[in-house]
């Protein structure tokens, strides 16, 4: 149990991996306060996972939108009350938004969608880095995905704020560099979700025939188990992988149990950034100045 002693908050917890992640912090022996919108999934959660906690974890649930300043302030305050620190954030709330052309979208759910997932980002960021300044340590897991690498048609509020993430997660791991606060994003994979129902119920014309021929033929094999992010998100939280910080790890194709083997390649070097590509890294003889 390799996070018996800490204490972490989890947003979106009430869902599908958010609920994966509560199960694997649970089990490794963390408190957790989990939040979410919606009250009763919450309330549910919370029910079934406080009577597996040890003697001295604890297993909370506050109501709260990531994307209302106030509810995050009330919530990292509750956290911070009830376990005395909080050394992990991790920030797995999220939503896809609108899909079709960004010229026929309802601009106010593209706004909310970038609302949720790059705001509801950074601000339970800046809610806790006092309190992690102050204690001298912290680990913020930032859930990135699938459209923080490549377009995605169809899919631009989410493609958008989740590029953001990543950036915000190398920008703020520089910030905290001297206070021994690690900040990374996990890319989850492919899940067999509510979101993924959502992609394919979308169809064809609106996220294009071949990745939405791909999105069901994921759904049919079960796209990446759950509990593959959940083990890459507890590992980052624990004392494991202190120093790994402004990296985008994939929790399926990266060997993430292994990267403190290859710490002096890993810091402060690109490996595991978003970086631009030039000619020269593909070969190209022109471009150069």
């Amino acid at each position: 149990m390799s996070l018996v002693g800490r204490s972490a908050i989890i947003t979106g917890a009430s869902q599908g991996l958010g609920v994966a992640i509560a199960e694997r912090f649970v089990a490794e022996g963390a408190s957790v306060m989990l939040c979410a919108r919606s009250g009763g999934l919450l309330e549910d959660v919370v029910g079934r996972l406080a009577p597996l906690a040890i003697p001295g974890q604890r297993v909370l649930g506050e109501v709260a939108d990531v994307a209302d300043p106030a509810a995050v302030d009330a919530l990292v305050a509750r956290a911070i009350a009830a376990f005395g620190q909080v050394h992990a954030l991790v920030n797995n709330a999220g939503v896809y938004g609108p899909m079709g052309g960004i010229e026929e979208v309802d601009w106010a759910e593209w706004v909310q969608a970038i609302t949720v997932n790059l705001h509801g980002t950074v601000y339970p960021c800046r809610a806790l880095v006092p309190h992690f300044k102050a204690r001298g340590y912290g680990k913020v897991i930032n859930l990135s995905g699938g459209g923080a690498t490549s377009p995605l048609p169809g899919i631009s509020a989410y493609a958008a704020s989740k590029a953001a993430v990543v950036r915000f997660t190398e920008t703020l791991a520089e910030e905290l560099r001297g206070y021994r606060v690690d900040v990374n994003a996990v890319a989850p994979g492919t899940l067999n979700t509510r979101l993924m129902a959502q992609l394919v119920d979308a169809g064809p014309a609106k996220v294009g025939e071949a990745f939405h021929s791909r999105m069901v033929k994921i759904k049919a094999e079960g796209g990446t188990p759950l509990e593959t992010p959940a083990a890459l998100c507890a590992w980052l939280a624990t004392e494991a992988s202190d120093g790994i910080t402004g990296k985008l790890l994939s929790a399926l194709w990266d060997p993430w149990a292994e990267l403190p083997e290859h710490f002096a390649d890993l810091d402060r070097t690109d490996i595991y950034t978003l970086r631009r590509i030039v000619p020269k890294d593909r070969g190209k003889p022109w471009g150069d100045m």
